[in-house]
């Protein structure tokens, strides 16, 4: 259960991704330059006080080189390997070879 739940919570994060990369591409196109959308504005705008709590709690050296370069990525290209990493955490568990599986 808890595997199907977070398959579907990947699946939902992969389409916020695809729908921030169309936003993008959309802004970039009508305005004639390269316009991406930093992670750090999608926060600021779904979550506004996440990232100043998120400072206060984290250990300084993690927080400058880290959490900042993660949160000046495209929102589009966070959201994707968020997705594809919960898609790797659920995904079933191949047998090993000659190992019974359950059917």
């Amino acid at each position: 259960m808890l595997r199907f739940i977070v398959r579907v919570a990947a699946m939902l994060v992969l389409a916020a991704g695809f729908a921030a990369l169309v936003i993008d591409g959309t802004r970039s196109i009508a305005g004639g330059e390269l316009s991406l959308t930093p992670f750090s504005d999608l926060l600021k705008s779904r979550l506004p006080g996440l990232e100043q709590a998120i400072g206060k709690n984290i250990h300084p050296l993690l927080w400058d080189p880290v959490a900042t370069s993660l949160l000046r990525l495209p929102a589009w290209l966070v959201l994707a390997l968020l997705g594809l990493l919960l898609l790797r955490v659920a995904r079933r568990r191949v047998p090993a070879p000659g190992a019974l599986a359950r059917n």
